[in-house]
């Protein structure tokens, strides 16, 4: 099988015996309103037409629908039945969709000229595919009002290879066919013709490279090749080699790329092996005082430096930002190009979340090199003062997805001079289902590039990216593929009755030491927003932290929480992803997460930087689903499972398979308790 395809808080805390304080009365939102009840046929608005009466065009299939010329045309009777004048029939003709707004024109003006020009009242009647053009008046008047509407989708196409999206002729009922002649196909036009041509998609297909090339033609040359490899690590033997990665971390290195494969570069011990070369860098190495790199960047950084696109799957807490860092600058600043004749940027980190790029901004501010200048782009953000970072030419950009593909779409950043791309928590990335602002933002990168994909798990997604996006990677994990939570946390399960949870809670906060600090996750912001309050108003300093709360109220509770200003943050799992507090002491699960990926990125938390910590969690009945799950989490830590979770774990495979039998007898099921 390929490489590519898939292989597919302490015990209640202070022992058994210290029961909880009284329970608190359990906080329920308030009942939803009932809705409106509707007036009428409540389906009748949907088949409603978005102007004007008659029938919706675009939703009749063409079986049951006559081309407007085989229709005769009937007078329609106006005014009141006491005599009034009557008009001729409108005149009819579809028009598409996407040329309804060159004919309307922003705020109707187009519209409101035509029919000043021609005297005619002219109506749009929208269908799912074409719209329904009418045109009332006399003969003369429609005639010229055809003519003038003609003549304006006529120079809005042009450009367009001389496609054709206006009709070449109309019928009408008192004159009949009406010709005219159109320059663009060199002749006089007569009758009704198709004017849209088919797509050539085999051709299209066979001409893809051709047309790659002449889009990338005026790139300027990139380099990728910085890598100098001491004596010593090219001394070392391939068995060596494979010792010194079993004994940190079980190291485990791949080609992925196909046919023939390439040599693993082997693993550095010292940052000096790295990067002897480069006195910038190991000034900064120094001033921050690290003493050895991590196992992540000891494999990660000969593979960067020699120019490999890189796949790195490592638990969090474990160095993954400086292992793609570094090597960027070094990227940066040996490009052939020099930076003052530069069209952009030449770096781009995409994360999935503002605290993570603002973490990652933090960390590049940190290890200054040779004057580079990054911005930091995401949504929440003032828009226009990021454009003007921009404007005023940066060489690295951190940035979400979405804010970068709106800034993207408008041209007010120039992407085609990225050289060295990252993709950080691309796991995480998916999950938040920014995979489609993902895939536009990379056909702006140039191809050639030098890419980086960092995660925490592997999963299929996350498999279909980097085989999509990386051109002949290699991969490198830390541990095992398998789903594992850091191993210097101790993880500790709490089966506790849901209405329990917020007593548990109080208990846990008052036994706390002065030292300590915890993030309390839970799985709902109105939950982060109730508890908080509750604390709040019960005298205990705390601060949460959720999507719904405003980018500088986001930013100040990270900001008090890291500086010790509160030692306790309540938080959605927008928490559980890059953030890196290195003091966090616990992780209390008040809720439990929504799957066994998030449960591990949690707990990710604390631990951190060879520290470690301690992870409180908190199971209920209705977590049932999760308790197998969860037992092979504990498994693969050698932490505690408690015999409640395990005899959950056995009740919920018993009330699975109950329900396939059922399913397969075609018994209807019953009702069974939630849980148990």
């Amino acid at each position: 099988m390929s490489d590519w395809e898939a292989d597919s808080d302490e015990d209640g805390p202070h022992g058994a015996s210290t029961k909880p304080p009284p329970t608190l009365p359990a906080w329920r939102p308030a009942a939803a309103p009932p809705p409106p009840r509707a007036r009428g046929n409540p389906d009748a608005g949907e088949d409603r037409e978005e102007s004007g009466g008659g029938k919706n065009w675009g939703s009749r299939p063409a079986s049951a629908r006559e081309p407007w010329q085989s229709r005769p045309l009937e007078y329609r009777a106006r005014g009141s039945s006491r005599g009034e004048d009557r008009e001729r029939a409108p005149l009819c003709f579809p028009l598409d969709n996407a040329l309804v707004g060159t004919l309307i024109g922003r705020g109707g003006t187009k519209i409101k000229e035509l029919e000043e020009s021609s005297g005619c009242k002219i109506q749009v009647v929208k269908g799912n595919c074409e719209a329904m053009i009418k045109i009332f008046g006399g003969n003369d008047k429609q005639t010229k009002a055809k003519m003038l509407i003609d003549d304006l989708i006529e120079r809005s196409s042009q450009g367009n290879a001389g496609e054709r999206y206006t009709k070449d002729s109309f019928k009408h009922p008192d004159v009949g066919t009406i010709c005219y002649h159109d320059s663009s196909f060199g002749g006089l036009k007569s009758g009704y013709s198709s004017p849209k041509q088919s797509i050539n998609w085999a051709s299209l297909r066979e001409n893809k490279a051709k047309y790659e090339a002449m889009k990338w033609a005026d790139l300027p040359p990139i380099e990728k090749q910085f890598y100098r490899e001491s004596p010593k690590i090219a001394s070392m033997s391939q068995e060596e080699a494979d010792k010194w990665r079993k004994e940190n971390n079980n190291i485990t290195c791949n080609d992925l790329k196909d046919g023939e494969k390439r040599h693993i570069p082997n693993p550095i011990c010292k940052f000096e092996d790295a990067f002897e070369y480069y006195c910038d860098v190991m000034e900064n190495i120094r001033k921050v005082g690290f003493q050895k790199p991590t196992p992540i960047q000891s494999q990660a950084w000969p593979i960067i430096l020699q120019g490999y696109d890189l796949i790195g799957i490592a638990q969090t807490g474990t160095g993954k930002t400086l292992a793609y860092l570094m090597p960027g600058f070094i990227h940066l600043d040996l490009q052939p190009i020099p930076r003052e004749k530069r069209s952009g940027p030449g770096m781009l980190v995409l994360t999935p979340t503002r605290e993570l790029a603002l973490q990652v901004e933090a960390e590049c501010s940190k290890y200054s090199y040779k004057g580079f200048k990054s911005i930091c782009i995401y949504g929440g953000g003032d828009r226009h003062g990021q454009i003007s970072l921009v404007n005023k030419g940066v060489d690295i950009v951190i940035a979400t997805p979405g804010r970068l593909n709106d800034l993207q779409m408008n041209n007010y950043i120039n992407l085609r001079s990225i050289t060295y791309l990252v993709l950080d928590e691309a796991d995480r990335m998916l999950d938040m289902g920014f995979e489609p602002q993902i895939m536009k933002i990379l056909l702006d990168v140039r191809p050639d590039r030098q890419t980086v994909m960092t995660s925490a798990t592997w999963p299929d997604g996350v498999r279909r990216l980097a085989k999509s996006y990386l051109k002949d990677p290699m991969i490198v994990y830390v541990g095992t593929l398998d789903l594992a939570a850091v191993s210097t946390v101790e993880q500790k399960i709490v089966i506790i009755p849901e209405e329990e949870k917020r007593a548990f809670t109080r208990y846990f906060i008052d036994t706390m030491k002065s030292e300590d600090k915890v993030i309390i996750f839970v799985g709902k912001k109105l939950t982060a927003d109730d508890l908080s309050s509750d604390f709040g108003l019960q005298g205990i300093p705390v601060q949460s932290l959720h999507g719904n709360r405003e980018q500088c109220d986001r930013e100040q509770a990270l900001e008090d929480f890291k500086k010790g200003r509160v030692r306790i943050l309540i938080a959605t799992d927008l928490a559980s992803r890059g953030l890196d507090v290195q003091d966090i002491t616990h992780v209390f699960n008040f809720d439990f997460p929504r799957n066994i990926e998030e449960y591990v990125h949690r707990v990710g938390r604390t631990g951190r930087a060879g520290r470690t910590g301690e992870a409180v969690t908190l199971v209920t009945r209705n977590d049932w689903r999760i308790a197998s799950e969860l037992i092979d989490i504990l498994e693969r830590g050698n932490q505690v499972i408690p015999e409640e979770l395990i005899s959950m774990a056995e009740r919920y495979k018993q009330f699975q398979l109950k329900k396939e039998m059922e399913r397969d007898l075609g018994r209807p099921r019953g009702r069974s308790r939630k849980g148990f």
